[in-house]
């Protein structure tokens, strides 16, 4: 038998950051899910989670471990594919590491991905998103933070983990005309930013608290806010909102959904797909082609 701890130390500790260069978004992401699995596996097996064997988590435990995100975590069939593709991952790293383990690999990468649904994506309109932009009281000093990662969010079609990693470098102070942006698959890319967005974001820098976080954007703590900590704020915001663009109160916005409208937009503006997928730093044009629909 293999005893899971250590492989699965290596393989979140060194091998996605060093060998694999995956963002701390990622790794965190990967991480949760075999926080999950593990937790799943101990109580499923009895016993406790640093004595779980590799050879224990078999391809029935993982297909119950997933039917269990799906019917008692109520999570999607997309965030069961994440997990799926985490712990399959994980396994191909064993496959070099653990010979022994070869049979439980095979098994869990026979494990078919969930086929699912390709909606219409879901945007603002430009009152609602004007709505939204407004919403944040300028007189607040955290008033002043929402609003600049409102447009930041926006005007650039930043993904959560993009945004709340920005760092003050990243930004150009004090000019703050361009961001540097490093995105998924460890993708940079250079964005200039609207007059408007310059504007928000030098109100922001003025008043931002100094201290030894690099992290354009703090919470109330002086610590880098995270993606929890933005959704929260915007869903404050779309009540807020909802008062002059009504609309809104039909519709479920996700700090995604910014980026989504940013996309829409650039494309009615330009016409010019290629620009979108730039624009946002997608690795294939292909990527991009949703909103084309």
């Amino acid at each position: 038998m293999t005893a899971l701890a250590p492989h699965l130390s290596t393989y979140l500790l060194e091998h996605l950051p060093r060998d694999r260069g995956a963002s701390r978004h990622t790794v965190d992401s990967y991480a949760y899910t075999f926080q999950l699995l593990v937790g799943f596996a101990a109580k499923r097996l009895k016993v406790r989670p640093s004595d779980l064997q590799i050879e224990q988590l078999d391809g029935g435990l993982i297909l119950d471990f997933l039917d269990h995100i799906e019917s008692n975590r109520a999570n999607t069939p997309r965030t069961r594919n994440a997990r799926l593709a985490a712990i399959r991952s994980f396994f191909r790293f064993l496959e070099y590491r653990a010979p022994a383990c070869l049979n439980v690999a095979m098994q869990a990468q026979a494990i078919p991905a969930k086929r699912v649904e390709q909606p219409l994506v879901d945007y603002l309109t430009r009152a609602e998103l004007q709505a939204v932009l407004d919403a944040p009281d300028r007189r607040t000093r955290s008033g002043v933070r929402d609003r600049a990662m409102l447009h930041l969010a926006y005007a650039c079609g930043l993904r959560v983990s993009e945004l709340t990693g920005l760092q003050l470098e990243d930004v150009n102070p004090p000019a703050t005309d361009v961001i540097h942006v490093l995105g998924k698959g460890r993708r940079e890319r250079v964005l200039p930013l609207w007059k408007e967005t310059q504007a928000v974001m030098r109100d922001w820098l003025r008043i931002r608290p100094p201290g030894q976080v690099r992290a354009v954007f703090l919470n109330a703590r002086g610590e880098a806010i995270g993606r929890h900590g933005f959704a929260s704020r915007l869903a404050t915001h779309i009540k807020t909102a909802q008062r002059s663009a009504p609309s809104l109160a039909r519709k479920k916005v996700t700090p995604h959904v910014l980026r989504h409208t940013c996309a829409v937009h650039t494309l009615e503006a330009t016409g010019d797909i290629r620009r979108v997928a730039l624009w946002l730093g997608h690795s294939s044009v292909t990527s991009t082609e949703i909103y084309l629909r």
